[in-house]
């Protein structure tokens, strides 16, 4: 599921002022976390985008063979996207 980036940003920010506000972490004025919570949940969130767009190059790689054995493009994607899942050990 793909976030706005505004949304992203939100949840970075009350994730970070809820952790100070419970007193999980300790801040210095002027220091602020939520960029680096921005970026891991950003990092997160878009994993299987960048799945996504390394099965349709591998497909695409492969385009003229399977047109010839008759391949559907749907299902080769399935099988190669959890191939890769596996291998990888990627939680979706």
């Amino acid at each position: 599921m793909a976030l706005r980036t505004e949304y992203v940003s939100y949840m970075a920010d009350k994730i970070a002022d809820e952790l100070v506000e419970r007193g999980l972490i300790e801040l210095p004025k002027d220091f602020f976390v939520s960029d680096q919570i921005f970026e891991a949940l950003d990092e997160e969130l878009t994993i299987e985008e960048r799945l996504n767009e390394e099965v349709r190059t591998v497909l695409n790689e492969y385009s003229n063979q399977m047109r010839e054995s008759g391949a559907s493009y749907q299902e080769t994607f399935k099988l190669i996207k959890r191939k890769l899942v596996r291998e990888r050990k990627i939680v979706l």
